[in-house]
């Protein structure tokens, strides 16, 4: 039987009292965030004409926000390079953004990444995310003959032919699902740091106490460079828990329950998914964290409402950083 107009009113603001009291129980406190905080997003690729308006309406929303970067993603073994060149392209001909090109070595010679890097300078690309990537289906991952067999050969590789870039590399606040151990994947880390990187970007994570625990263990390590957290504003909870379990994120227990019911009532879960990016923000920058780095899914709504919780503000066009000045 169909609800009446006032039940249904009823039940969405039962639920709103029943998520404003889970919100409530958070263990994260609700300080003001200090200023200077600088933003950075990640974009991928769009295939269709429909993907394509998304990402038109990510950069029209965050371009005023006036990040410090944005990256575009990177498929191993073909599945989207041509469409990261045309993104990329299209965002340094039409944007006054700084923009990231990914860039993955796996199933790849040196002389195709190599010429991948010339291809991204040659469109006015000062910036790469050097990543070893995931195999593409059917492969073991092993590098093929005349490749870079690991992320912190390909950020060596890069340094060596390219002085100027900027090279940012991955980071695994709760460890790399492949790695033997925590200690051999901060040495991972390092041996990207020494090969040339210039900062790192963290996989997503909710834990923040697992992200500043990490970054403690880096600076014991002497690891002295920028550690970026990457922040995933939810979208889909079932999607997330199911990328969580493949890159080795752990999902809290709260985090399902706190959107619990919110499945038809979108505007209340984009206010919940908001509030949780910005309290995991604000407790970071309790701790010191100034830059964060927003992974969009090319939906911009959540990472820009995050951002004015943050206090970050439009930026008049004539005011924002280019890539000339960045």
């Amino acid at each position: 039987m169909t609800s009446s107009p006032l039940e249904q009113a009823e039940q969405a603001e039962e639920i709103v009292d029943n998520t404003a009291a889970r919100l409530a129980r958070r263990p994260w406190p609700a300080t003001p965030i200090r200023p200077g905080i600088d933003v950075s997003f990640e974009f991928f690729p769009p295939a269709t004409a429909a993907s394509e308006a998304a990402l038109t309406s990510c950069v029209d929303q965050l371009e005023p926000l006036d990040p410090t970067f944005v990256s575009v993603t990177y498929g191993a073994g073909g599945s989207s390079q041509d469409r990261t060149i045309d993104t990329l392209r299209s965002l340094s001909e039409t944007t006054q953004m700084n923009v990231a090109g990914h860039l993955t070595c796996v199933g790849a010679t040196k002389n195709h990444v190599d010429a991948v890097v010339d291809e991204y300078r040659s469109l006015g690309v000062r910036r790469i995310v050097a990543l070893r990537g995931d195999a593409p289906a059917g492969t073991d991952g092993s590098a093929v003959a005349g490749g870079y067999a690991t992320a912190a050969d390909l950020v060596a590789g890069i340094r060596a032919r390219h002085g100027d870039l900027d090279i940012a590399v991955a980071a695994y606040p709760e460890v790399h699902p492949k790695a033997e151990s925590a200690a051999a994947d901060l040495d991972a880390l390092k041996k990207k740091f020494d090969a040339g990187a210039d900062r790192a970007i963290t996989q997503f994570f909710f834990d923040t106490d697992a992200f500043l625990r990490f970054l403690e263990a880096a600076r014991s390590a002497g690891i002295t460079q920028q550690i970026i957290p990457g922040i995933m504003p939810i979208t889909n909870v079932a999607n997330v828990i199911k990328f969580s379990q493949r890159c080795g994120t752990v999902v809290p227990a709260w985090l399902p329950d706190l959107f619990d019911g919110l499945d038809d009532i979108a505007d209340v879960r984009h206010l919940v998914a908001a509030t949780v990016a910005a309290e995991q923000c604000r407790r970071l920058a309790e701790h010191g964290v100034t830059s964060f780095h927003f992974y969009t899914m090319n939906r911009p709504e959540l990472s820009a409402a995050t951002c004015r919780i943050l206090g970050v503000r439009p930026v008049s066009d004539g005011a924002r950083r280019t890539a000339a000045s960045a």
